[in-house]
């Protein structure tokens, strides 16, 4: 007696077919769970423990002494290291500022015209030296500009100052050819772009379908795909201060509810960007871009931004590395 030959499961063939999807983000990374969803539903770690090991401040524009007057407790224990902005002029002064701050620099940021379409020539200085620069259009010099400084090992941090449908694409253009041909140690860091500009008047249960919003996900997710590419995590250009965390025990609801909604609207541009980039490949900053006209505290932002990627349930790992481990990798390796 023969015993038939059973066909093969259909579920392992077509599970062999097609392009693997990347993993998603829960829907709990954009908003908590309801006070009606079961108590054996794993929530994520209270954003009030979950701190990075060590910071490093990838954004630091202006006066050190100010910027650390604005840290707070909280962040200032952490800090171990700064990106600061800085022109040639000011390089003989940061010695003093370092020393009365008791911070050490990764890097300084020269500005840099991309629209000179070479290298640029940089000053002696004791500490090693990135590149600042603007980007408000795409142009021919632009890209050889951008292109000649990372083949020449330079970390480019390039200030997005448009957000138009076409600058997108135009930006995405540029950023593909300039980097082409590069190898090595030169990268780009993109600011402005998570979060990017934002109509805070607009409600979150619209911005969900709104154009501005699905654009922003199609192309972050482009960029994702270009080599030497990083985001900085900024406070975000909405024409708007931001929001100060209570102190504790403080019954200060206006503040209090302005912050959660800010995390609602960050969380979701942050998740859009963690699928797209990962986890290393962002950085957090505390000055926000030169485009904005808000005020921010260095202080008020990391607890915002803390909180905000805390409260998508991410490993301790990952926290670290987007609040320092990116940034001392990418600015540890100068040209």
């Amino acid at each position: 007696m023969s015993i038939p030959v059973l066909p093969p499961s259909p579920g392992v063939g077509a599970r062999r077919k097609g392009i693997k999807n990347p993993p998603k983000l829960p829907l709990s990374a954009f908003s908590p769970p309801n006070s009606g969803v079961s108590e054996s539903f794993p929530l994520p770690p209270s954003p009030s423990t979950v701190h990075p090991d060590r910071i490093v401040d990838a954004s630091v524009r202006g006066a050190i002494s100010e910027w650390k007057k604005q840290t707070g407790a909280v962040l200032e224990k952490r800090i171990s290291a700064v990106v600061v902005n800085a022109s040639e002029s000011e390089l003989d002064g940061l010695d003093a500022q370092v020393s009365a701050a008791g911070v050490s620099i990764l890097s300084v940021a020269i500005p840099f015209s991309l629209e000179v379409g070479k290298a640029p020539t940089v000053p002696a200085s004791k500490y090693p030296v990135s590149l600042s620069a603007v980007y408000n259009g795409p142009s021919d010099a632009a890209v050889e500009g951008l292109s000649a400084a990372l083949k020449a090992g330079y970390i480019v941090d390039i200030d997005v100052h448009s957000a138009s449908e076409s600058a997108w694409d135009q930006l995405e253009d540029l950023l593909t050819k300039a980097t082409v041909d590069v190898s090595g140690p030169g990268a780009v860091i993109l600011s402005n772009i998570l979060p990017p500009p934002h109509d805070l008047e607009l409600p979150i249960v619209k911005l969900l379908t709104h154009s501005s919003y699905q654009s922003y996900q199609s192309h972050v997710a482009a960029l994702s795909l270009i080599p030497h590419l990083y985001l900085k995590f900024l406070p975000p250009t909405w024409n708007a201060p931001t929001p100060p965390t209570p102190p504790p025990g403080a019954e200060v609801i206006a503040a209090t509810k302005e912050k959660k909604e800010w995390k609602r609207r960050i969380k979701m541009y942050l998740g859009p960007a963690v699928e797209a980039f990962g986890f290393q490949r962002i950085l957090f900053g505390s000055a926000p871009s030169t485009s904005s006209y808000s005020t921010s505290s260095a202080g008020d932002w990391y607890e915002i931004a803390r909180e905000s990627f805390a409260e998508l349930g991410v490993d301790q790992g990952d926290v670290d590395a987007v609040f320092g481990g990116n940034a001392q990798q990418v600015y540890g390796s100068p040209s």
